[in-house]
């Protein structure tokens, strides 16, 4: 199921979207990431974004609530994507797989009717998320590759170095990030990034913090 909308700009889309909290999950624009639905509230959620013709759903980090809240509350800032693949498994599950649009602000939440929440949305704040690969020349793509290298070494994982020199500057940053296995809130913040060169600054700064932490204190301690 291939997407056929092309979205220009924030009047593209409706200010009103239903959201997915989804703890860790995130979706940056022109990024892809893969869902597995089986809570009946969001299959109900997939369903009437069919039924709509939009086929939108908006991620969002819900933030952890006091022991008395009946749900979390949603972080300021997610993004919307658009159902681009889906698959029925047979057992009752979806696996599909959103393509990001746009990051957007969270206005206020609505009094849904229905089982999943829907908020009402500002997308102006990030009007340059639709022009693709805006940035890319500010990149220190070395640097990025460098911190990989050094992580994928430290944790013994194997990465296709072909496809990650060829890729795009804003494919990789983007990918590297949303695969990353850091915590809400440095992926929220990873999410609120101004713009690209920020978000790979930021991401290389999370990892080298991570890989300095993990290294014998000999190798960390320059003085004595």
């Amino acid at each position: 199921m291939a997407t056929n909308v092309t979205y220009r700009g924030p009047a593209d889309l409706p200010d009103v979207i239903p959201v997915f909290p989804l703890p860790g999950a995130l979706l940056l624009p022109r990024g892809q990431l893969p869902l597995n639905i089986f809570e009946p509230r969001y299959l109900a959620m997939i369903d009437d974004a069919f039924l709509s013709g939009r086929r939108l759903i908006g991620m969002v980090q819900p933030v952890p609530a006091d022991e008395n809240a009946k749900r979390p509350s949603l972080a300021g800032v997610g993004c919307v994507g658009r159902i681009t693949q889906l698959a029925e498994t047979g057992d009752g599950r979806y696996m599909l797989s959103l393509s990001g649009i746009a990051r957007f602000r969270v206005v206020e939440e609505l009094p849904a009717t229905t089982a999943y929440r829907q908020c009402r949305v500002d997308f102006e704040p990030f009007a340059g998320d639709f022009e693709a690969r805006a940035g890319e020349g500010e990149v220190d793509r070395d640097g990025l590759l460098k911190t990989l290298k050094e992580f994928l070494d430290v944790n013994s994982l194997e990465a296709d170095w072909e496809g990650i020199r060829t890729a795009p500057t804003e494919t990789l940053v983007n990918a590297l990030c949303m695969m990353s296995p850091w915590g809400i809130k440095e992926k929220q913040a990873l999410l609120e990034a101004p713009d690209l060169k920020t978000r790979a600054a930021l991401l290389v700064a999370v990892t080298e913090m991570a890989l300095a932490k993990d290294k014998p204190a000999s190798e960390t301690q320059s003085l004595n």
